[in-house]
């Protein structure tokens, strides 16, 4: 079966060919490193690490890059309210970002461009832009022409008119129509600068983008991704200016675009209040159990956050881990996927079938180690196998089930005396053989009173911290 991705360009499921199967590129917009970003900001990195994986099991030689913008606007605000220099502020953050994106089992990208690296390419293509008749000169400011690219608007699929209406746009007395755009403006001395022929200056937003995938890509990338509220502006402007600086070559094949998390069915919204900071969420949660819920709907469509969704997700990981610790004694290689898991993949990046996937196999499991008799036959050992190697396979390709099953389930257990929750269960385990069951339910009351949750199995009693 062919990968096959919904392209936003095209508004349509489209089967996925590389330019160069030998060379298959994708860029992700990355976070500007003013703040610590909310749970919204990982869902992209999450689905198209995702993306990512599944690529590399077709195109060995995938090239991902996936940016940080280190000069902004907001990092300068952020800088002069702590009283820090601007570079101290970009690189705690993106730092901070780094680590937290690891922990969500994000792994890092091939390419990690930096806009502050890139002042000469961005300079360039400017320039460039200029000297074509699609960018012009005015009080110290390089602005895109919108009027000089005829396809603008093309990947929102409105006229500019629409496009403007309530957008947030800058309508300064020295543009030639509001929807023009900055590429470069000029710089106060107390804000980061660069020289440039238009004096000293930094560079627009959307520029930044258009400048790190040509240096890092080339002029056409295979697969461009971010959220769905970069398609206007910011990724119709990379469109416009990257087509026009490459004499109309395609700028990006695939635009993949992933919807927003809502919060009680709200967008996420510092001016509401209700946005959920990620790195406050993995001091709180299993990041497993996080990565799990961003995979839990389709990337298409909104996601409706909730500590109840968390736990529904660190419900379901205990059920695969389970499974999982149950499977111990089987020896599987985790090279194999189910054709299940495969098919739901590339089905536009069905991740809410393939998670179903996984259930069923551990559903099959259990039934197995439930009702095969004992000793087991060897058709029934190898249908075990078979399944843990699927479960750990499949599991690699979504980011889960990489750890080893003791270790999910004594999560938190830091600073908790095993020694004595093994005692007490040594204690439960005799008042049970002397059918002594009132003094067997007050040690699992004790248990549960110290965060412990206890669960008695094929494989004999083991025990849990219930917090997260």
């Amino acid at each position: 079966m062919a990968l096959r991705l919904y392209n936003s360009l095209t508004r349509r499921v489209e089967d996925f060919r590389p330019v160069d199967p030998s060379r298959v590129t994708m860029y992700l917009c990355g976070p500007t490193v003013y703040s610590y970003v909310h749970i919204g900001n990982a869902r992209g990195p999450v689905v198209f690490d995702v993306l990512a994986r599944l690529l590399r099991r077709r195109y060995p030689h995938l090239l991902y890059a996936r940016n940080i913008t280190d000069v902004d606007d907001k990092i300068n605000a952020a800088a002069a309210e702590a009283g820090v220099p601007i570079a101290a502020i970009a690189n705690r953050f993106a730092t901070i970002y780094r680590e937290d994106m690891a922990r969500l089992g994000v792994a890092p990208p091939d390419i990690e461009p930096r806009a502050t690296e890139h002042i000469a390419a961005i300079i360039a293509m400017s320039g460039k832009l200029v000297d074509s008749g699609h960018a012009y000169v005015a009080d110290g400011h390089v602005l895109f022409d919108v009027g000089s690219f005829a396809e603008y608007g093309k990947l929102s699929g409105r006229s500019t008119d629409e496009l403007l209406a309530g957008a947030r746009v800058d309508v300064a007395p020295y543009k030639h129509n509001p929807a023009d755009f900055v590429l470069w403006k000029p710089s106060p001395p107390e804000l980061p600068g660069w020289d440039s022929p238009w004096g000293r200056g930094r560079p627009g937003w959307h520029i930044e983008c258009s400048a790190m995938a040509e240096a890092h890509l080339g002029d056409t990338i295979d697969i461009h991704a971010g959220g769905v509220d970069l398609v206007f502006p910011h990724h119709e402007n990379e469109i416009a200016q990257s087509t026009c600086a490459h004499a109309g070559k395609t700028f990006a094949r695939f635009w993949l675009h992933n919807g927003m998390l809502t919060f009680g069915g709200a967008k996420m919204s510092k001016s509401i209040g209700n946005v959920k900071q990620l790195h406050e969420l993995l001091q709180t949660f299993p990041p497993e159990a996080l990565r799990y819920a961003l995979l839990s709907a389709h990337y298409r469509q909104p996601l409706d956050w909730s500590d109840a969704l968390i736990e529904q997700s660190i419900a379901t990981l205990d059920r695969l881990y389970g499974t999982l610790r149950d499977l111990t004694a089987c020896e599987a290689t985790p090279e194999s996927m189910t054709s299940g898991v495969i098919e739901a993949l590339d089905d536009d990046l069905n991740t809410p079938a393939a998670l179903a996937e996984l259930s069923g196999l551990a559903s099959v499991a259990r039934h197995l180690l439930e009702h095969e008799p004992r000793p087991r036959t060897d058709s029934a050992r190898s249908e075990l196998r078979r399944i843990k190697a699927d479960l750990l396979g499949s599991g690699a390709i979504l980011g889960l089930l990489q750890q080893d099953p003791e270790a999910w389930f004594k999560r938190g257990s830091e600073g908790v005396d095993a020694a004595r929750i093994e005692s007490l269960i040594e204690a439960r385990r005799n008042a049970r053989a002397a059918r002594d069951f009132a003094r067997a339910d007050a040690i699992r009351d004790e248990l549960a009173a110290m965060g412990i949750a206890i669960e008695d199995g094929l494989q004999g009693t083991r025990w849990r911290v219930t917090s997260p």
